[in-house]
């Protein structure tokens, strides 16, 4: 127990008030977004470290608040590892006692990564490799009984997280979002800054935000900022507002198939631009699809052909 007190943040105390209040357990939206960034990491984790994706997600959840703490925030810390045997960066922090140091990771990949490293390498959670990959709740309470944290409600709040955000789908995944992960895995940018990326007709995209350019997203991203400018049929010079859909990948000649038959119907400061953003559609095929020339100004009420 006290070599783990050395190594791992306890959560003892409720380190953070608002993470274990919030795991008393409402669904709560900025756990799915950090759900959805990082649960193609804990499948990747899972199927090189035999950890389930359901307990990795759920310790990140529960240690790090959402990505939330500042640990997360300024050290790329979610699993709360603090410094011994550590050569690396190091971000001081309150803890057991006052400014203890914890590992600083340049991702949160590597924060991932350290973790099943730690539980993988640790004799005293050997046990635990011999469960069922889907063995959830015998993972959570292993985990609290070989001393992880000093939390006596450790497990259940594991449990809790695990149940509400259906996270045991993940232990079944046969694979993982190679483009999510490559994204979330390591470009440089903390991750608390990285824009949380969606998925719509066959496609990522994201939500620009106040100061946001092509090319900051593209070296967020890892890819060339003029393709993505190309993606979005804009000017890799244009100014982006905040708000605006920025696609990742070429977009569709159509929108997805349940959309057929319907129509959108133009409401006021829309334009076929915007439309097309919305749905995911290239410009040229709206334009093809509903028989009009490129120089023709759409009216609010009007309906437009979707495929």
């Amino acid at each position: 127990m006290k070599d783990m007190k050395k190594t791992v943040l306890t959560i003892a105390g409720c380190f953070l008030v608002t993470v274990c209040s919030t795991a008393q357990m409402r669904w709560n939206q900025r756990y799915q977004q950090y759900i959805d960034q990082y649960k193609d990491i804990a499948i990747e984790q899972m199927k090189r470290w035999k950890i389930p994706a359901s307990i990795t997600l759920a310790q990140g959840l529960f240690e790090s608040g959402a990505g939330q703490s500042r640990l997360a925030v300024q050290g790329n810390n979610h699993f709360g590892i603090k410094c011994n045997g550590w050569d690396g960066r190091k971000i001081y922090e309150d803890d057991d006692a006052n400014n203890e140091c914890f590992r600083s990771y340049s991702s949160a990949f590597q924060s991932y990564e350290d973790h099943s490293r730690f539980l993988a390498s640790g004799k005293r959670y050997a046990s635990l490799f011999d469960l069922e990959i889907t063995d959830y709740k015998g993972w959570a309470k292993g985990l609290k009984a070989a001393g992880y944290a000093t939390n006596p409600q450790y497990a259940s709040k594991l449990i809790e997280l695990i149940q509400l955000y259906k996270l045991y789908q993940y232990d079944t995944a046969k694979g993982y979002d190679k483009f999510m992960f490559e994204h979330t895995k390591d470009h440089g940018v903390s991750s608390a800054a990285l824009h949380p990326i969606k998925i719509f007709n066959k496609n990522y995209y994201l939500i620009a935000r106040s100061g946001d350019t092509f090319e900051s997203i593209g070296q967020e991203i890892g890819i060339s900022y003029k393709k993505i400018a190309k993606y979005n049929e804009r000017d890799k010079r244009d100014q982006l507002e905040e708000g605006e859909i920025v696609w990742l990948k070429k977009k569709q000649k159509k929108a997805p198939k349940d959309y057929k038959g319907r129509l959108h119907y133009v409401r006021a400061g829309e334009s076929m631009y915007s439309i097309s953003q919305k749905y995911g559609i290239r410009l040229k095929s709206l334009y093809k699809m509903n028989g009009l020339n490129p120089d023709h100004t759409i009216q609010v009420g009007d309906g437009l052909r979707l495929r």
